[in-house]
């Protein structure tokens, strides 16, 4: 619309009134959220990553755990995101020059490589994996330690809550830079770890005593999942939940509330006492305190009980409001959303679900546990663990080279439908899209040991004189008469 201005200028001079009409047109909002009249304002506008993580981090963090502690299908969802990400174990096999030697060793130092002693690696490797998505971060201290100390290889790792790390400490430090408790180099790699000397939620900890000492990036994992360019710290994966959650918890509190009320029968007495017979009587046998509300006492059950003429009496009976079940279920599908697990998962409820929805629902999730094994679970955490790993294995000279090369097998998914997933399986393999030993590392299988033992049991099975049998039962055929006597 225009204004005075517009309308004397394009009065005295058409074209600058043209020209200045568009130029007012291009001067409004192509994006309608991006409009001054939105009311909209978020919150630390510009922030980084590391400034919203010091603002709120802990914080969430600490509701985070008391939802996993306190509500039951909160623990189920994350519970559930670790068994289908972590499972029994990814297992590392190594696959270079000394590959051999190497696997023997690991899997004598999988048993004793807990510094703390209460898990092997898969039980570590999943704790770690917990922490992370209910804290968002979690740190693993490699412990360097003696020959004498009778390891197989001299490493240990020790888990970490993220607490450890001194979150105020900022500033500089030998032209370095300390953001929320990481040291930074001129490069932005991460150069050491500000850590205190134990946990500060411990109940031992004397307060005013703890310090927080530097400890070299080196010698620390740090596993956590950045959303941002430039995150340097984690948030917790239930970040986007924690608020309707407990407002969900609070409405669950109220229907309780109501329920409890829903199952009393109270009763209104009212009258004329003028027209009541003995109403002072009345008074003391009925508990009549004054002339205001009359008290009739406990009625039993299945009693009979005389009341005085000229009392009318009110039954007030609570009725249960609607609703409450399909609200439940919306916010449990969203909580479920946002945790990015299936509904089902998150609550077992299996009423809603048939084959093709789950089947659906699963892809998805697959797809979602694989992208965070390959891109964050194993690349953060295992590789940097079997690296320490070849290193010190070769400075306590067990292997000759320090040969890295590893391969993971994330554990196997359970067939949906069998008969058609291992005929979709085989259709790949006989196609040349897929390779068996591809298939069985899918599967969780060790395809060299795979292979060793089917030929095993092959020379056996010729060595008895029944791998045609076993062959013809196979194909679903037996050897008739007529075919043995032409063996013959």
């Amino acid at each position: 619309m225009p204004n005075l201005i517009d309308r004397i200028v394009g009065w005295v001079n058409p074209h600058a009134g043209i020209a200045r009409h568009f130029a007012r047109r291009q001067l409004e909002r192509a994006y309608e959220a991006a409009s001054p009249r939105d009311s909209w304002r978020p919150r630390r506008a510009g922030a980084s990553a590391n400034a919203d993580h010091r603002a709120d981090a802990k914080t969430l963090r600490t509701k985070a755990r008391a939802l996993v502690q306190n509500v039951p299908y909160i623990w189920a969802g994350l519970d559930g995101l670790a068994v289908a990400t972590v499972g029994a174990g990814i297992i590392p096999r190594a696959t270079g020059r000394e590959k051999d030697k190497i696997n023997l060793l690991l899997k004598e130092w999988w048993k004793v490589c807990d510094a703390d002693g209460r898990f092997d690696f898969f039980g570590l490797v999943k704790a770690a994996y917990v922490a992370m998505e209910r804290d968002g971060e979690v740190l693993v201290r490699l412990r360097s330690r003696r020959p004498t100390d009778g390891l197989p290889v001299p490493l240990q790792l020790q888990l970490l809550e993220i607490d450890w790390i001194d979150d105020a400490r900022s500033g500089t430090f030998n032209g370095n830079q300390i953001i929320n408790g990481i040291e930074y180099d001129m490069l932005g790699a991460v150069a050491a770890y500000y850590l205190w000397d134990q946990h500060p939620g411990e109940v031992a900890v004397v307060r005013g005593r703890a310090q927080s000492q530097r400890v070299p990036g080196k010698d620390l994992i740090h596993l956590f999942n950045p959303d941002r360019p430039g995150q340097g710290r984690g948030f917790t994966r239930l970040a986007p939940v924690i608020s309707r959650t407990r407002d969900l918890q609070l409405y669950e509190d109220a229907e309780l509330a109501r329920k409890n009320l829903e199952t009393r029968l109270s009763v209104l007495a009212s009258g004329d006492l003028t027209t009541m017979d003995n109403p002072a009587g009345m008074g003391e046998a009925g508990g009549v305190q004054g002339q205001g509300a009359r008290d009739l006492g406990e009625l039993g059950g299945g009693g009979i009980v005389g009341m005085p003429a000229g009392m009318n009496f009110t039954v007030v009976e609570p009725k249960a409001a609607p609703g409450y079940v399909d609200y439940l279920k919306f916010n449990l599908h969203l909580i479920a959303a946002g945790m990015g697990v299936p509904y089902h998962l998150l609550t077992g409820d299996m009423n809603e679900v048939n084959f093709s929805s789950a089947r659906v629902r699963l892809l998805d999730f697959r797809r979602a546990v694989t992208q965070m094994q390959w891109l964050t679970l194993i690349p953060k955490l295992l590789v940097p663990i079997h690296d320490a790993f070849i290193e010190h294995a070769y400075l306590a000279g067990k292997i000759q080279v320090r040969d890295k090369a590893v391969d993971f097998s994330p554990p196997k998914w359970d067939y949906v439908n069998p008969e058609q997933d291992v005929k979709a399986d085989l259709a790949e393999i006989s196609g040349g899209l897929a390779s068996i030993s591809e298939k069985l590392r899918q599967r969780g299988y060790d395809p060299d040991v795979v292979f060793a033992e089917l030929k095993g049991d092959i020379d056996k099975l010729r060595a008895l004189g029944i791998l045609d049998v076993m062959l013809f039962l196979q194909r679903g055929n037996l050897p008739t008469q007529q075919t043995t006597d032409k063996n013959s």
